[in-house]
């Protein structure tokens, strides 16, 4: 949230979150899954955690 606009690779968010440098991605994506169902008015049409594919997710502030 510090940075918005920025897109963060699902490594960088593992490291963020665990403090390894590298492990489950798809625990980044259930992470995601979770907080966007708390965020958004639509979660399946995210506003706030815009998914960039191939790439990882950018915050939209």
């Amino acid at each position: 949230m510090a940075a918005p606009g920025r897109v963060f690779d699902k490594t960088q968010l593992y490291a963020q979150i665990s403090g390894e440098p590298f492990g489950g991605e798809s625990s980044v994506m259930v992470h995601i899954s979770n907080i966007r169902a708390k965020l958004e008015d639509d979660p399946l049409h995210p506003r706030y955690i815009e998914t960039v594919r191939g790439i990882g997710y950018r915050f939209n502030g």
